[in-house]
């Protein structure tokens, strides 16, 4: 029974010491430690656009012309889009009255489109209804081609800058190759870096389209509103001249 005893205690004992060997051991092992995480570092809209390498400069000249004839065909438009509500009500009395001279007067008062179409009408008048038309629509095609006047280059913009993006795009693409036959490796810097230009220049190229085709939608819709108000203009004076006189 003794024995018994002994042996049990022992038997703790032992088990004791193992558990502080244990902790032993797990104490004075070093702590792993993890591996450092690359910091992320925030990039400006500058330096950004800057990784399209060389292409980015023709694509910013091509912006830079977008906005400037938008800027500039939407002022002239909208000065010329100015009319008076009363313009055909106050001709109508001044030749109803038989004043061609301050009818003549009134219109180079106005500066718009229709005024100077009305103004070529009174200017002929006396001479057929046929050839006073043509006048005034010969008049009117000016006046149609002064309000389009470069808005055919917003149009080209719109296709030319999404060309140059792609073609950012295949250089990039012809960069990482180029970089990986010399090293005869894939390394991740590499390809990151010709994605970079690739997909910066092809953002960059779509976007400025995309912005020259609208502008160039937007102008020609405002076009058409004011050719519109003009027809509208001559049709009403055409129908003035030919009221029987009272």
């Amino acid at each position: 029974m003794l024995n018994f005893i002994l042996l049990q205690i022992q038997g703790v004992t032992g088990a004791t010491g193992a558990m502080d060997t244990v902790k032993k051991v797990v104490t004075s092992s070093p702590s792993p430690t993890l591996p450092d995480v690359p910091k992320e570092q925030a990039l400006s809209l500058f330096e950004l656009l800057m990784k399209g390498g060389w292409v980015m400069i023709p694509i910013a000249l091509l912006l830079l012309i977008a906005l400037y004839v938008f800027f500039e065909r939407l002022i002239t438009i909208l000065r010329s889009g100015r009319s008076d509500k009363n313009f055909m009500n106050n001709i109508r009395d001044f030749l109803t009255s038989g004043n061609i001279d301050a009818a003549k007067a009134f219109c180079r008062s106005h500066d718009s489109p229709q005024a100077r179409v009305v103004e070529k009408g009174i200017s002929r008048i006396g001479k057929p209804i046929k050839e006073i038309e043509e006048a005034m629509e010969d008049v009117g095609r000016l006046e149609v081609y002064r309000l389009e006047k470069n808005l055919s280059t917003l149009s080209i913009v719109g296709k030319i800058a999404p060309m140059l993006g792609f073609i950012g795009t295949i250089i990039g693409v012809i960069n990482i190759f180029y970089k990986i036959s010399l090293v005869n490796q894939v390394h991740i810097d590499v390809i990151s870096g010709g994605l970079y230009q690739k997909l910066v220049t092809s953002a960059s190229g779509l976007t400025i389209g995309i912005l020259a085709f609208i502008g160039y939608h937007i102008l020609s819709s405002m076009v058409d509103k004011i050719v519109n108000r003009v027809e509208t203009t001559s049709v009403e004076f055409i129908d003035l001249l030919n009221q029987p006189s009272k």
